[in-house]
């Protein structure tokens, strides 16, 4: 099966209205042989069927900026209810929501700016479209379908971040100053339009016979999410769950996709490709094809899928253990908040998915020169610990283990009331032991953008809020019946008396946490200013209900012709 992986570096002067910037696009394309770098390709080349081809997998490059990133992770994980800062980073400030997340945000404006990167290349790849000759009528239509998602997806992320934005429509061929902020409304009304003109001509397969190409689901899974999250926002329709329930359906059931018959399996390495997944964003082990966006702009953007960073705790300065690929490079990023571990995680007895989701023992993999035995770090229940190679050196229980009840182990046991900044239960979903070296940041596991787990949990969003009680709590059950230890998917199930919002948005984090979704849940359903105060105390003094939007940066305003009244700021920053 082909793959769309290989890159090129082509410099093209195709310049963002909303950026008035000159740019470098990096196009891919599905050929895994050729390894050749074009560079200094002429104006036309986009008018060329190669050069389409090639525009349309540059707009897929795009998507690199958002999953698997540091700024996507920052942007959905940070500041909600199940996640909270670590001990490192500089961008703690968007957990905390101090003045310091301001209009000069650096994370901020590497979306902004890639994301226009990417809507200019689509409306490049649509506006010469008419001019390509010589290629087949129904790949023409597909390959436009393509980049009409893309753009879809770009405009639907960025209005739920930003609210009303610059809505550009064609292609960019100068640079420009004139720009504004169209209402909502219309920036819904045109994400729509894309996704529904798209559908009829994407493939109507479960997967692309090239790998990670959009198909007809993953556009149908989109167009659903969009009706929900307009449901709630000021361009509310008093039909957008209605219109959504029967895409979801569809995604269901008309395609062949199957929840894995273990949870674990899904995040499992080497298993990305599987049937649960709708679409996913790919990313490679060649430096050369891995870029999350332009590195001539930022060499930020050249580190592939780095989500492996991110939410691992400071495991290597233990006794007995060392850095290595298995474990992780662990940043001390992202942790769970105390209400995620205690009150989402609780039932471990009926429900894998704790189990499966956190690290919760660390092996031996380094013994010193004392022989295996160490002074103890953090359990103070012992004061040595001895160990061979491969033994267990680290164990996280998830509750408060008595001391007595420690000192029997013969290793350390992280305990909840010994949590800490540096050590935590931690994320093992992103685990990335594929990389070359255990100090490599650059990381090559495709990102899952899209799964069948969350169209279930979807549908019974939709079906809950349609007033259909039972059927929600059918597809709630069956995303729960898979989540069962063996033997105890009766124990799961719930009843339509258990069946409310609250019970879903638990439901969510405990399927979905760490996939870069939170932050856009809880503000699509109204309740994120809530549940930071309620649940992540370092978040709670300090947000407000201006936060709900994040800040419009300074460049673009700066660089706009009429500066701030042109294109105002969000209200608070």
């Amino acid at each position: 099966m082909k793959k769309l992986s290989k890159t090129y570096q082509i410099k093209s002067w195709i310049s963002s209205g909303a950026l008035a910037l000159t740019l470098s696009l990096t196009f891919s394309c599905q050929d895994l042989l050729q390894e050749d770098v074009i560079s200094q390709i002429g104006n036309d080349y986009l008018n060329t069927p190669k050069g389409l081809e090639d525009g349309v997998n540059a707009a897929y490059m795009s998507m690199r900026a958002w999953y698997g990133t540091e700024r996507g992770h920052s942007l959905t994980e940070f500041g909600t209810d199940i996640y909270t800062n670590g001990a490192d980073g500089s961008w703690k400030f968007m957990n905390t929501y101090t003045t310091d997340f301001d209009t000069q945000n650096g994370l901020v404006r590497e979306v902004w700016d890639e994301f226009y990167r990417g809507i200019n290349t689509c409306n490049a790849v649509i506006d010469r479209s008419v001019n390509v000759t010589g290629i087949n009528e129904a790949t023409l239509k597909q390959r436009i379908a393509e980049v009409k998602f893309i753009r879809a997806h770009h405009y639907f992320l960025l209005v739920q971040l930003f609210g009303s934005v610059d809505l550009q429509l064609s292609e960019t061929l100068i640079p420009t100053k004139e720009v504004s902020r169209a209402p909502v409304s219309e920036v819904y009304s045109s994400i729509i339009a894309d996704l529904e003109e798209a559908i009829p001509d994407l493939e109507a397969l479960k997967s692309s016979n090239q790998y990670g190409r959009v198909t007809r689901p993953a556009a149908q899974h989109l167009l659903a999410k969009v009706y929900m999250t307009k449901a709630t926002s000021e361009a509310a329709a008093s039909d957008d769950y209605a219109k959504a329930e029967p895409l979801l359906k569809s995604v269901i059931n008309d395609y062949g996709y199957t929840l894995l018959p273990d949870f674990a399996q899904v995040f499992q390495f080497g298993n990305e490709r599987n049937d649960e997944v709708i679409w996913a964003i790919q990313y490679t082990r060649d430096p050369l094809t891995n870029q999350q966006g332009n590195p001539a702009n930022n060499p930020a953007l050249n580190n592939g899928n780095n989500s492996h960073l991110y939410f691992l705790m400071e495991y290597d300065t233990q006794p007995g253990m060392r850095r290595d690929t298995q474990n992780g490079r662990p940043f001390k990023r992202f942790r769970m908040t105390s209400y995620a571990i205690n009150t989402v995680f609780e039932d471990r007895v009926n429900d894998s998915r704790y189990k499966a989701s956190i690290k919760d023992t660390y092996y031996s993999n380094n013994l010193g020169t004392n022989n295996g035995t160490f002074n103890t770090s953090f359990d103070l229940s012992k004061p040595t610990v001895t160990f061979e190679l491969g033994d267990t050196a680290i164990y996280i229980p998830g509750y408060e283990m008595s001391q007595e009840e420690r000192a029997k182990r013969p290793y350390q046991v992280l305990v909840p009331s010994r949590y800490d900044e540096r050590l935590f239960p931690a994320l093992s979903k992103h685990l990335d032991p594929g990389r070359a070296d255990l100090t490599q940041e650059q990381g090559g596991r495709d990102f899952p953008a899209m799964r069948l787990g969350e169209t279930y949990l979807l549908l019974a969003e939709v079906q809950l809020k349609l007033g259909k009680l039972d059927e929600a709590t059918a597809s709630v059950n069956v995303i729960r019946r898979r989540a069962a230890f063996s033997g105890k998917a009766d124990e799961m199930e719930i009843t339509p008396a258990q069946m409310t919002m609250d019970f879903l948005m638990e439901e969510r984090a405990r399927e979905l946490i760490g996939e870069q979704f939170r932050w856009l849940d809880l503000k699509r359903w109204g309740v994120l200013v809530e549940r930071v105060k309620l649940y992540n105390p370092q978040g709670a003094p300090n947000i407000k209900d201006y936060h709900v939007l994040r800040p419009i940066p300074q460049n673009q305003i700066d660089r706009t012709q009429g500066g701030a009244s042109a294109f105002p700021q969000n209200p608070g920053y």
